[in-house]
């Protein structure tokens, strides 16, 4: 009995055995033979019998359409292909005018690099090569719009300089803007190192553009109001471009408090100096919020009538001042008062502005620049109007990044 039962394990044992080296060899063997056309272990179809491409004739398709009439001169001319490469793409105007244009390595598309002209006729004429190696051409024409009215852009701040941490890009345009979704496209900012930030209208002919945070310095910002030819809203189009590189400087922030009459100055977060000064007396109390600093000036004539109130009158002033920098449109500025020594860092005499000593206020000017930060605390007065000079650090980021007046 137990002999029977010993051969029939050895029996069984074998079985599995075998069973184990098919499985084995089914699974791991390169040469193991599949259905046509099965799955493979990686979810793909064995070669074999993929169909190779055929040669198909080259397809080509040209934006504006053919016979197109009012294309915006600042929209780019673009060739394509499908089954092959362009081979030779030219653009003329009815003088026979060439447009310069670029075809990608891969020759497939050409796109035009230069802006077209108004009210003109353009042809096309595109030559290709199919897959299946045989020439074609195809010829297309369009014309231009003749703009009703052409709008320009001017910027601030300019090119080639060095602004501080504060500094909003505020564009003005000659008219006002109905499309602004269109005016934001052409308006093409970059920064290194990249800086979040958004459009926000403050009038239908003024945007500004503001980073969430103070810029980083040592940022390099490169501005291409690239305006001309761009519809921006019905029969108006964009008359030039315009283009800035622009520097952000050292961080300057000053914080003036009217309780207790002081500024405190720092540089790069490092506080530098403290100085006595004079702010708004009752009446004419300084606005509280966030300045930036908008232009500056030497020998500078402070001069009431700027905002409303004649130099003859009573309470007006026509004043010239050695040291002068504006820090809104409605006349508040900090500039040099020799004349309210005594009282700057004990009382506020001024109509509003930041009085200070002559030594003080150039010093002032020569360690910072325009764009600098300058906030208003305790002065008894009303808030800082974000729409007043380049105030536009008076929004909290979620306001301003809604655009504004839409």
């Amino acid at each position: 009995m137990g002999g029977v039962l010993m051969r029939r394990s050895i029996v069984a044992l074998a079985t599995a055995m075998a069973v184990l080296s098919v499985a084995s060899c089914s699974s791991g063997d390169s040469n193991a033979q599949q259905p046509s056309g099965t799955p493979t272990t990686g979810g793909g179809t064995t070669s074999s019998n993929s169909p190779a491409p055929q040669p198909k004739p080259i397809a080509m398709s040209i934006t504006p359409a053919d016979k197109a009439a009012n294309i915006a001169p600042g929209d780019p001319i673009s060739v394509t292909a499908a089954d092959g490469k362009l081979t030779q793409v030219t653009v003329t105007n009815q003088d026979g005018k060439a447009v310069s244009g670029a075809l990608t390595p891969d020759g497939m598309k050409w796109e035009s690099t230069e802006p077209l002209g108004y009210s003109k006729s353009y042809t096309i004429n595109a030559a290709g090569t199919g897959t299946d190696g045989k020439p074609s051409t195809m010829t297309s024409s369009f014309t231009t719009v003749k703009p009703g009215r052409q709008i320009g852009v001017s910027m601030i701040p300019q090119d080639g300089q060095t602004v501080g941490v504060g500094q909003p890009l505020a564009f003005y345009f000659s008219s006002n803007v109905a499309d602004k979704a269109a005016a934001e496209k052409a308006l093409k900012i970059t920064t290194e190192p990249a800086t979040e930030g958004a459009f926000h209208w403050f009038r239908d002919n003024e945007v500004h553009w503001r980073p969430k945070e103070y810029w980083k310095s040592g940022t390099k910002i490169t501005v291409n109001a690239a305006i001309y030819g761009k519809s921006l809203g019905p029969g108006v189009f964009g008359k030039e471009d315009r283009k800035a590189a622009i520097t952000i400087g050292n961080k300057v922030v000053a914080v003036a408090d009217g309780a207790t009459k002081q500024m405190t100055v720092s540089v790069n977060d490092e506080v530098v100096k403290t100085i006595p000064i004079s702010m708004g007396k009752p009446k004419h109390e300084t606005p509280n919020g966030i300045y930036t600093v908008m232009t500056e000036q030497q020998n500078y004539t402070m001069d009431s009538g700027t905002y409303g109130v004649p130099a003859d009158s009573p309470g007006g002033y026509r004043t010239k001042v050695a040291v002068a920098s504006r820090l809104s449109n409605s006349g508040i500025f900090y500039h040099s008062a020799p004349w309210s020594l005594k009282q700057q860092g004990n009382s506020n005499v001024s109509h509003g502005c930041i009085n200070m000593s002559t030594e003080n206020a150039r010093w002032m000017q020569e360690i910072g620049a325009k764009g600098d930060i300058f906030e208003v605390r305790n002065s008894g007065g009303k808030a800082l109007q974000a729409w007043d000079g380049l105030s536009d650090w008076q929004l909290p980021w979620e306001e301003y990044q809604k655009g504004g007046k839409k």
